[in-house]
This record gives C-alpha cells, sequence and structure tokens, in this order.
C-alpha cells in the first residue's frame, strides 16, 4: 500500500467556491451547498440560506429560488501551508462497486439524453427539473453507454441531482458512500460530489468529496457547523488528477468521525463537524468552462 502525504487546511468556502449556484428542485426551500472551498468557480452564496438542492421527496412541483449568487475573486487561504507532494497514487481497478451495499448503480444500461436517462435510472437518479436556477438541465447533458454515466460538459447546461431511489435518498444518517469517476476535458468547470443535509438547514453538516476544478486537482472540504462560520471547511488534498479514474470514499459515523478514502486508501480523519441528521448523495457541475466529460462509472452507499 502506497503512503501518501495529504496537505490539510482550513479555508473559508467564500474564498474560491465551486458555486454551483444550487437551486431547490421540487419540493424544498433548503439553503445551498455550500459550494465547499475549491477553486472551482468565483461565485458564492451571500448567505446560508440561498439557494440549496433538492429535499426530500417529489422532483416534480416545488418552488424554486432563481436568485443569482454575485461572483467574488479567488482568495488564497491564509492558514495554508505548502505541503510535501504526495507520491503518485496506485492505479484505480475498482471497476465493480463493493459488495454489501444497500445501494448501488452501475449504469450499465444504455440510455440516451434527452428523458431517456431519468426515466431508465429513475430509482437511482433523482436529478433537478430542468431550467431549475437557468443553470441545470440533467436531461440534456446525462446519459448513459459503455458501463458509465456520461454528463456532457458544453458550458452552457449544468446537471445537479441527488443520487438513489426516491424513497431512500433523503434519508442516510452515517454510512458509507463511494463514486468511482474522471473527467475529460472541462477546463474551467468543475463538479461537487457532496453530502447535504435532508433538513436544508447548512449548519447540520456539509461534506464535499470529491470537488474541485477539473484543471485543479479533486479535494475534501468538509465544513464547519457552528452556524454562521459554514463557509469554512477543513480541506484535504489528493494529489491526483481527475482526468484519471479514481474511486472516493467517504465513511461517515454520525457524531463520532468521517474518514476520507482515495481508491481504498485512508486520506483523512476529521472528528469535529460530524454530522448526526438525515442526508443525500448528491452531484453538481456548472453550466460554463470548455467541452468535455464527466464520466461516472459506479456509485454505491451503505446505510447504517
Amino acid at each position: 500500500m502506497i503512503k501518501r502525504v495529504m496537505t490539510v487546511v482550513v479555508v473559508a468556502a467564500g474564498a474560491a467556491a465551486l458555486a454551483l449556484a444550487t437551486v431547490a428542485p421540487a419540493g424544498s426551500s433548503e439553503p445551498a451547498p455550500g459550494t465547499a472551498g475549491s477553486s472551482v468557480q468565483s461565485a458564492t452564496p451571500s448567505a446560508p440560506t440561498t439557494k440549496q438542492p433538492s429535499a426530500a421527496g417529489s422532483a416534480a412541483s416545488a418552488p424554486v429560488d432563481e436568485s443569482t449568487t454575485p461572483a467574488v475573486p479567488p482568495v488564497t487561504a491564509s492558514t495554508a501551508e505548502p505541503g510535501p507532494a504526495a507520491p503518485p497514487a496506485a492505479a484505480d481497478v475498482t471497476t465493480v462497486p463493493p459488495a454489501g451495499t444497500t445501494f448501488s448503480e452501475g449504469f450499465d444500461t444504455p440510455a440516451s439524453a434527452g428523458g431517456a436517462f431519468a426515466a431508465t435510472y429513475a430509482n437511482a437518479w433523482q436529478p433537478y427539473p430542468d431550467a431549475t436556477g437557468g443553470k441545470y438541465w440533467s436531461s440534456l447533458v446525462a446519459s448513459a453507454h459503455d458501463g458509465v454515466m456520461d454528463v456532457a460538459l458544453d458550458g452552457s447546461h449544468g446537471v445537479a441531482g441527488t443520487f438513489g431511489t426516491p424513497t431512500d435518498a433523503w434519508s442516510h444518517v452515517g454510512g458509507t458512500f463511494s463514486i468511482r469517476a474522471k473527467a475529460s476535458g472541462g477546463a474551467g468547470n468543475g463538479v461537487a460530489v457532496m453530502l447535504w443535509p435532508t433538513s436544508n438547514v447548512r449548519s447540520d453538516g456539509e461534506l464535499n468529496y470529491p470537488e474541485g476544478q477539473f484543471d485543479g486537482r479533486p479535494t475534501v472540504f468538509h465544513h464547519s457547523m457552528v452556524p454562521g462560520h459554514e463557509d469554512t471547511a477543513k480541506s484535504i488534498d489528493t494529489h491526483v488528477s481527475w482526468h484519471g479514474w479514481h474511486t472516493y470514499t467517504t465513511d461517515w459515523v454520525p457524531g463520532q468521525y468521517v474518514k476520507y478514502y482515495l481508491d481504498g486508501e485512508l486520506i483523512g480523519t476529521v472528528t469535529q463537524n460530524v454530522p448526526t441528521t438525515a442526508h443525500r448523495y448528491m452531484v453538481q457541475t456548472g453550466n460554463w468552462g470548455q467541452p468535455g466529460h464527466l464520466l461516472i462509472d459506479w456509485v454505491a452507499t451503505t446505510t447504517n
């Protein structure tokens, strides 16, 4: 097993946030997923109660907050300290979800964009309604082929949605959450894979992994649960590229710890700001940047 060196810093998410300006899909009015503090795009919510991802329940009929977020220039965290580069990661050869999961999807059935994907994977993928916030058009860019979910990055249409069944996707209280993914192209765009509170109260905990700009590196952003300080996050650098296959795993024991793994190797453990309430496991990309693809080989969750 390769020993990995990690860099851990505390950053203010507003400094250089992913800014995937999320809006509540059907049935919700939640606060925005805190756009973790990565270097993905420089727009952040003006307050913890603006724009959020979908709440539990239906994706059909709910008020949508279509406000936009102000752009801010990236800022380097003053507490960041340069760390030694990690040795190259071992190649990820995991091609199937781990055994014993309570939910898994390998995207083995081909399905085109334009609605067929959502229909085929209705028990695995709960997308935001098209045109949410003027940013997310999942039906236009999400498809499945060759055993992967393919999110086309076209610079105009983002994707946002929750993994899981229509009834169980929002009920995770602890568990293990894994995604095997890579990016091709997409410079200037990025992705956030996150555990976001079903309560839509951001201080109930926000765990983002992996998150980052495709021309940067996948990163952990573990957010503060102190009300008013949710933009503060602990950052753990993976030291790998988005452009190779990697498996990203979050192991969450409510109120005790969250462990983050890259390709089966532990890269960091966090024992503060550990959520205790129901969350959902979701993904978002931006509607900007160069053409490319986010490819997801499989997603798997195990709920405690």
